[in-house]
C-alpha cells in the first residue's frame, strides 16, 4: 500500500509538474489531488524537491528500460528495413506514451530552472539519441549495411529531423499523423541515400 501511495503521488506530481512547472505547482495543490493530508505525503518524501529528484530518478529509468539508451541499447538492426522498423517503433513509443509526453513537457518548461532538468533535457532532446545511434550506426556499416561514414555524423543527421518532428506533436498533436509519416519518409530516405545495398557497396 505505502508503494502504491508512492507511485500516485509521483503520477500525480508529473501531471502537475508537466502542466504547471514546478513553480507553479504546490504541495497543498499535490495532496487535493489524491485526496490526502500533507502528513500522509510527507510519509513518503521530505520535501517537493525529493519528490522532483524522485521523479527524475523514476522517468530515467521507465525511459532507458523501454526506448534505450547509450547505456542501453537496443540491437544493431539486421537489415536496412530492420532500421525503419526499429526507428517507428521507438518513435510510436516517444510521441505515444503518456508518461514520456509529460516528460518531455516537464524537462521543456524547467530546463531553464533546474540544472537537472537541463541536463536531461539536452541528453534526451539531442545528445542521448546521437550517442545511441553512433553504435547502432557503426554496427550496421560492419555488418554491410550502411557504406562507410563517420557514424557520429551519421547518427546526428539523422536523429535531429526525427527529433525535431517528436516536438511538434507536443506542440500541434493534430499533426501527429503526418509527423509519423514524415518520420518514416525520411527513415526510407537516409537508406536510400546510406544504404550499402542501395550502392551495391
Amino acid at each position: 500500500m505505502a508503494k502504491d501511495t508512492r507511485e500516485r503521488i509521483l503520477a500525480a506530481a508529473l501531471d502537475l509538474f508537466s502542466r504547471n512547472g514546478y513553480a507553479g505547482t504546490n504541495i497543498r495543490e499535490l495532496t487535493a489531488s489524491l485526496g490526502l493530508v500533507k502528513s500522509s505525503l510527507y510519509k513518503h518524501f521530505e520535501s517537493k524537491e525529493e519528490i522532483w529528484n524522485s521523479l527524475l530518478d523514476e522517468m530515467i529509468a521507465y525511459y532507458g528500460a523501454r526506448f534505450g539508451s547509450p547505456e542501453q541499447l537496443p540491437p544493431v538492426p539486421d537489415s536496412l528495413e530492420g532500421l525503419v522498423t526499429m526507428t517507428m517503433k521507438m518513435a510510436e513509443f516517444t510521441i505515444y506514451d503518456e508518461k514520456v509526453i509529460k516528460t518531455r513537457k516537464l524537462l521543456t518548461i524547467e530546463q531553464f530552472r533546474d540544472e537537472r532538468a537541463r541536463a536531461l533535457a539536452t541528453k534526451h532532446f539531442l545528445t542521448g539519441l546521437k550517442d545511441m545511434f553512433t553504435p547502432i550506426f557503426a554496427g550496421m556499416m560492419d555488418k554491410g549495411l550502411l557504406r562507410r561514414d563517420d557514424p557520429a555524423m551519421l547518427a546526428f543527421a539523422y536523429t535531429a529531423p526525427i527529433s525535431a518532428l517528436i516536438h511538434l506533436c507536443d506542440r500541434e498533436p493534430e499533426k501527429t499523423n503526418e509527423a509519423m509519416a514524415q518520420i518514416e519518409a525520411f527513415s526510407r530516405h537516409f537508406i536510400k541515400v546510406y544504404g550499402a545495398e542501395c550502392h551495391g557497396n
